[in-house]
């Protein structure tokens, strides 16, 4: 008889969510509540999705953009309607830019209301269309496990990237019984799976791995080159044997760093500058030919380098037009690229030209990096201080602790600096290069990965931008280092020229000043 009353028992549209997000394998949520989500968010976590309360939808957006890339789940937003939708966008936007899943859920006014001048009113679905791969509205609470399954499956299907479900406050208070809710909740779990269940369709890779092989053992001065997407993808192993196997010299964007160890005798980081401008032939494996990689063009790549484009957007592909594009997931590329290798072995001595003279340039820049790493400049400049950041990180051992980087010169000195043996230790401001990521990336990271400490590395007018969330960090208990770099804001305080030091507010402080008069030393 008790069962029998749980299961006509009426459950309203915020359950349903909840329930149907637990279902489809949910276990985190970003967000900001009030009118009309507090209710979802109670009953998402009473199904089982820990939520985390931020104070800004925008840093919310951050961590769950971050959680997605640092577990390969979507990572959960939600916001109110209206203004916190549109704060909601900062998130979405960069998940999208980044290639990283995140299903952003946000309510909206009454469906009976539209036109009115409802309580934050706003046409939602076109606010989010511009960068969400799919945009869609639950118009009944029947609705809401379907496109809870649909959205989940469309955030990570092909390009990862953000996805946008818009639920109604009168869909949210819409009712029907437990039992109706659980054969809707199973339905749309058959049907994710089954569609789940089918593989992409792509042509066929074999020629295209028999000829990418093929260019790297004719090739005179090759490169691997590989960024966040191969991270993503879980392709470390995949990678690391290819340059074992090959003696291939390798090359890491920002974020691809870890990927393999940067400590590897084959990095070509220090070396960046001869690497891409001399190699004749680059493998490119889960980054984009985009600014971060000077767009593949001359003068900083050879003219007549040939390209091996792996991604796993065929679009991206043909934007890029390399000598050969191959389209596929960057771990079962790589891992196909290793088993032609294999058939038909090469690799590359040490003492080879090429790899000498990366070996030999990155020697020589790490000796006079490490000479300036090694002097204590008091009142510090960069370098001391990262110095010892990155003596206390790599003392840490394993698992390696991920380091949050935000800033203009801290970050960029900061990449140069701090070591990572470890994929998925590094998060920056990325594609975008989105400064107020700091500490909604530092949430996100302690919690999808609770073993690792976090150590975010900041500059003062990065940390600005999110810096309440500090209450976060500490309300939730979370093990999180914040350094903040007091170097009087954007790109080191006042650099205006004398012919900008007039006009009547001439005595204002500079626009990229912030410290004047704070107290700070």
């Amino acid at each position: 008889m008790a069962t029998e009353t749980a299961l006509t028992a009426k459950v309203d549209g915020s359950a349903v969510a909840g329930l149907a997000l637990a279902a489809a394998g949910a276990r985190h949520m970003f967000g900001v509540v009030g009118i009309p989500v507090t209710s979802l968010a109670s009953r998402a976590a009473a199904a089982g999705v820990r939520f985390i309360a931020f104070r800004n939808e925008q840093s919310s957006g951050y961590a769950a953009a971050a959680y997605g890339f640092l577990t390969g789940t979507p990572g959960l937003l939600l916001t109110v309607s209206g203004p916190g939708c549109v704060h909601g966008l900062a998130g979405l936007s960069h998940a999208t830019a980044n290639a990283w899943p995140l299903l952003m859920v946000s309510g909206s006014c009454s469906q009976s209301d539209v036109g009115r001048g409802d309580f934050q009113e706003l046409d939602q679905i076109a606010a989010t269309k511009p960068f969400a791969k799919l945009a869609v509205k639950a118009t009944a609470i029947a609705d809401i496990p379907r496109l809870v399954f649909q959205a989940l499956a469309a955030t990570v299907a092909g390009r990862p990237g953000g996805c946008y479900l818009d639920i109604p406050s009168d869909v949210l208070h819409q009712t029907l019984t437990q039992s109706e809710a659980d054969a809707l909740i199973a339905a749309a779990a058959a049907d994710a799976a089954a569609a789940g269940s089918s593989p992409p369709k792509h042509k066929s890779l074999d020629d295209g791995i028999v000829k990418a092989a093929e260019l790297l053992h004719r090739a005179e001065r090759p490169l691997v080159v590989f960024g966040k997407g191969a991270a993503y993808a879980r392709a470390e192993e995949a990678i690391q044997k290819l340059v074992d196997t090959t003696g291939i010299p390798f090359l890491p964007t920002p974020m691809g760093k870890g990927v393999v160890p940067d400590a590897h005798p084959l990095s070509a980081t220090a070396a960046r500058s001869l690497a891409i401008g001399q190699c004749d032939v680059a493998l490119i494996v889960g980054a984009r030919l985009n600014w971060l990689l000077h767009f593949g063009e001359p003068p900083k790549w050879s003219k007549d380098v040939k390209f091996i484009l792996v991604d796993v957007d065929e679009d991206e592909i043909e934007l890029r037009k390399p000598h050969l594009g191959l389209v596929g997931d960057a771990k079962r590329v790589v891992e196909l690229i290793n088993r032609e290798i294999k058939d038909q072995p090469f690799c590359l001595a040490r003492s080879h030209p090429w790899v000498a003279a990366i070996t030999k340039k990155a020697k020589d820049n790490v000796l006079k990096m490490e000479a300036q790493l090694a002097k204590d400049v008091v009142p510090f400049n960069f370098m001391t201080p990262l110095r010892i950041i990155r003596d206390a990180i790599l003392a840490e051992g394993s698992p390696a602790p991920i380091v949050v980087s935000e800033g203009a010169n801290t970050m960029d000195v900061g990449r140069a600096v701090l070591v990572q043996n470890e994929p998925r230790t590094r998060l920056d401001a990325g594609t975008w290069g989105t400064m107020g990521v700091g500490l909604g990336y530092c949430i996100a990271a302690a919690v999808a990965e609770p073993n690792r400490l976090v150590v975010a590395v900041e500059g003062d007018s990065g940390f600005g931008f999110s810096a309440m969330e500090v209450e976060t960090l500490v309300r939730y208990q979370l093990p999180v280092v914040v350094i903040v770099f007091n170097n009087n804001g954007v790109y080191g305080g006042d650099r205006r020229s004398p012919e900008e030091l007039t006009g009547p507010y001439k005595d204002d402080p500079a626009p990229n000043f912030f410290c004047s008069g704070c107290g700070l030393p």
